[in-house]
């Protein structure tokens, strides 16, 4: 008789800022494991007075997903989140002249996300400046060939 061998879940997550996919992550990942990536994106912004290119800021975001339980029905998937994200706005001096916009830091963690086998599930990161929200699809990999 042949072992049980632990199932493996095959997730995408999208990223969404207000509405729109600015990254995806994927992957195929053994319930009880755990898989972690992370995407740069470094950018510079003219500020000043006279539109001067300044220092620029790496936008980091690590994610780090790991199945807890799988069914052909849904997946449980815990997920955590850091990412550097800027503001919409950005801000001005006395006199009129550039900013670049503030970074910040999100950390954001759920235990237990529930996905439904082959449809996308929505999860707020942040409500608004900038809206930020991850949508997840998950489900049973297929087995490997013996």
């Amino acid at each position: 008789m042949a072992p049980a061998t632990q199932q493996a879940v095959q997730w995408t997550l999208q990223v969404m800022r207000d509405g729109q996919q600015i990254d995806s992550f994927d992957g195929t990942t053994t319930v009880g494991q755990t898989r972690t990536d992370t995407h740069h994106k470094v950018i510079a912004h003219d500020v000043g007075c006279k539109d001067q290119p300044a220092g620029s800021i790496d936008l980091s975001r690590t994610i780090t997903v790991s199945p807890l339980q799988a069914s052909a029905n849904s997946v449980i998937l815990a997920i955590d989140a850091q990412e550097t994200l800027e503001g919409d706005t950005a801000p001005r001096t006395p006199e009129g002249c550039k900013l670049p916009p503030q970074p910040r830091q999100v950390n954001a963690s759920h235990p237990a996300l529930t996905v439904p086998a082959g449809e996308w599930v929505s999860w707020q990161i942040v409500d608004k400046d900038p809206a930020l929200a991850y949508r997840v699809r998950a489900s049973l990999a297929a087995p490997a060939a013996q």
